[in-house]
């Protein structure tokens, strides 16, 4: 499905259009030919009809006009002191490749397509300037043809594939809206294959992690540590007019749009996706808050393409995330999307599976390996500890205490419960294990739970001081 154009961009062009250009005056400055100007008036403020007759019946002349041919220069790279005819020139270019349409794969045939677009992404390093933007969007409908005429590796097009990420990944960390929707659509338009998703994977800290931004400050939350997302706390906010902190609806669905096309390379990305965004908690939040059938779509989908090639490193994850009571919450929902009903009822059933055949040592396990630590059940319980304490002191040479000296050692807004619940783990394990307390002393818990009978949070310091208490009894022995 295509999108709408940009509004920001759109309204840029439409101006761009309206302005008189000394057309002339170049001619006679020797700036362009007499030949490329009659090209150029010939498809210039003209019916979309006759520009495509005039384009389909010269395309040789066209795409010499635009890339340069062996004895003639690009029109662009000729007028390239001129920012009003370089600025038109783009637009013209763009409403071409929108008219015509075949002039795309007719352009690609020239031996470097990109040539006289790619130094205008650094015109100028305000991203508010007009030229690198239509230079981008021309780009982007360039290389949206390439990579499905062309998906195997081309060091011309995967060249100009990263420039564009690089330039793109700039005004999706811009506060303006308008220029991270510009951004967004672009890249939805060239992540259509496996060769230019694996090259965004690998730009990820440029290309991935804004996007990301967005979307947390979509649901009001931080990167580290917001604890809204893995406790599932907070209200369903009004969204009849946009989400929090300025992303409107629309931003939100394209952003996500891109995401969802990334995750057709699950096996590549899910894991990575996880460990540096923690896409499934976010995701959890983001279905209860979706403010429309479209953009819960996007996110089960997404989350069904992420999950299914990584189910033993990701469904543990996501049960401690919660994601399954809110798959259940939806089917309450009047859902309508056939698409929708049927991700929902496979990501149900998956996790039906897949939680029918844990035990809930399995369960304790996957959340402490989580790194996010709630109140669940087991922590509580004394059978659970009386029968699995010794296990959790020795499973995988001490994996799991390791993970706990972990949580003790994270601070900061949003991870109290989880620094309270560790407490009340390692009590537990001193309780059950004394003989163990020396193993607990060498890799530091003592230390860090003593630390914490200070922590300004209550349930912590009284957690702490438990804890403590249980190694106090053995403290004259």
């Amino acid at each position: 499905m295509s999108l709408d154009p940009p509004t920001y961009l759109n309204s840029l062009q439409n101006n761009i259009r309206a302005r008189p250009i000394p057309w002339e005056g170049a001619v006679r400055a020797g700036t362009i030919s007499d030949q490329a100007l009659k090209k150029i008036k010939a498809v210039d403020k003209v019916r979309k009809e006759q520009r495509k007759q005039t384009v389909e019946g010269n395309y040789d002349g066209y795409k010499s006009l635009l890339l340069g041919g062996q004895t003639e220069q690009s029109v662009l790279e000729a007028a390239s002191k001129r920012q009003d005819m370089v600025q038109y020139l783009l637009v013209l270019t763009g409403d071409l490749l929108n008219d015509v349409s075949d002039f795309s794969n007719q352009l690609l045939q020239h031996p470097d397509p990109y040539k006289p677009f790619l130094p205008l992404l650094n015109y100028s390093s305000n991203p508010e300037d007009s030229i690198p933007l239509l230079a981008s969007s021309v780009i982007s409908s360039l290389i949206g043809t390439a990579v499905q005429k062309f998906p195997k590796s081309n060091p011309k097009q995967d060249e100009a594939l990263t420039k564009l990420y690089k330039y793109l990944s700039g005004l999706t960390k811009s506060l303006d809206s308008g220029l991270q929707d510009i951004a967004v659509q672009e890249y939805s338009n060239v992540v259509r294959t496996k060769k230019s998703r694996e090259l965004f994977w690998n730009l990820r800290k440029e290309t991935m992690a804004p996007l990301f931004d967005i979307l947390r400050t979509a649901v009001g939350a931080t990167k580290d540590g917001d604890s809204t997302l893995w406790s599932g706390a907070g209200s369903v906010r009004s969204m009849g007019s946009g989400l929090s902190e300025g992303v409107g609806v629309q931003l939100l669905y394209h952003v996500l749009r891109v995401v969802w096309q990334l995750s057709f390379s699950g096996s590549l990305i899910g894991e990575g996706l996880e460990e540096d965004q923690e896409i499934l908690p976010l995701y959890t939040h983001l279905l209860r808050l979706s403010p429309k059938e479209k953009t819960t779509r996007l996110l089960l989908s997404t989350l069904l393409n992420l999950l299914q090639p990584n189910t033993p490193a990701l469904l543990p994850i996501a049960v401690s995330a919660r994601l399954p009571p809110a798959l259940e919450n939806l089917k309450s929902r009047h859902l309508s999307d056939e698409d929708l009903l049927e991700d929902l009822s496979t990501l149900i059933t998956l996790f039906d599976d897949y939680t029918s055949s844990q035990t809930t040592f399995d369960e304790y396990s996957s959340e402490i390996l989580s790194g996010h630590l709630r109140w669940s059940p087991p922590h509580r319980s004394a059978s659970f500890w009386a029968e699995n304490a010794k296990r959790v002191m020795g499973e995988n040479k001490g994996e799991l205490v390791k993970k706990l000296v972990e949580v003790l050692g994270k601070e900061g807004e949003g991870r109290k419960e989880g620094l309270a619940v560790a407490c009340n783990d390692v009590g537990w394990l001193v309780k059950v294990c004394p003989e163990k307390r020396g193993e607990l002393e060498r890799v530091g818990v003592k230390g860090r739970v003593m630390a914490l009978m200070g922590d300004e949070d209550e349930g912590v310091r009284w957690e702490s001081l438990r804890a403590v208490g249980e190694w106090m009894k053995y403290s004259f022995e």
